[in-house]
């Protein structure tokens, strides 16, 4: 499942963050007719999300999707118990090309949840600084050898900790590695351009501080990727 991201370069995944299940699947159609690669479907920002619901509301996008159901200390807003968030995960994995599991997660419930992915993205993030180089690429490494894809998002406290992004992406290319905000902002279109395998872009309402609109990330990463 790993090489579907590498066959066509510079994919672009579009978040989609609704509350209900209707609201997701009119989200869903606006975006894929907007050019979005891939669709992330933020679980956690449903009401009272199952794993029935969840599993249900994959299989009728049928379209590639992520699977993602972040706590509020990874940036999400799921409320319930680490089980069942990890249960609603497992049932995604069913239908999703791609389930999105954080690196800090309990090693069982995270074991359970990779082992049920077609395709595991293990992601990390720091909402408040940029970790040393080291310290990165030692995220990155317990990432690969967890799961299928790498990704992290940190928060630069100035522009030097934005090129650190970009020498973790020297060493590990085909990780997906964003540094937030509006000063990291030109990493989401300079990482595919350097190997990652795609990028994250709003076609609606943002969802993460310097997140591009789809339109402008296309548009930009076809004219720097022009031979």
């Amino acid at each position: 499942m790993k090489e579907l991201l590498k066959v066509v370069k510079h994919k672009i995944c579009a978040p989609v963050f609704e509350k209900t299940v209707d609201e997701t699947f009119k989200s869903a159609e606006m975006y894929i007719d907007s050019g979005a690669d891939l669709l992330e479907i933020r679980i956690d920002a449903l009401k009272n999300p199952t794993p029935k619901m969840a599993l249900n509301l994959i299989k009728e996008i049928d379209f590639p999707v992520i699977a993602t159901n972040r706590i509020s200390t990874e940036g999400g807003f799921f409320s319930g118990s680490e089980q069942e968030r990890t249960d609603i995960l497992m049932a995604s994995a069913k239908e999703a090309e791609y389930v999105d599991i954080e690196l800090n997660c309990r090693e069982d419930l995270r074991s359970q949840v990779t082992e049920s992915a077609h395709c595991s993205i293990i992601s990390f993030h720091d909402f408040e600084k940029t970790p040393s180089l080291k310290e990165l690429l030692q995220v990155v490494e317990q990432e690969r050898e967890i799961g299928d894809i790498s990704k992290f998002a940190v928060t630069p406290q100035n522009i030097s900790d934005t090129i650190t992004v970009l020498n973790v992406l020297s060493e590990y290319p085909d990780t997906v590695a964003i540094s937030m905000g509006e000063m990291g902002k030109y990493t989401r279109v300079v990482g595919p351009l350097l190997g990652a395998p795609f990028t994250f872009a709003s076609a609606g309402c943002t969802t993460a501080p310097g997140q591009l609109d789809l339109k402008s990330t296309r548009f930009i990463l076809d004219k720097l990727a022009q031979k």
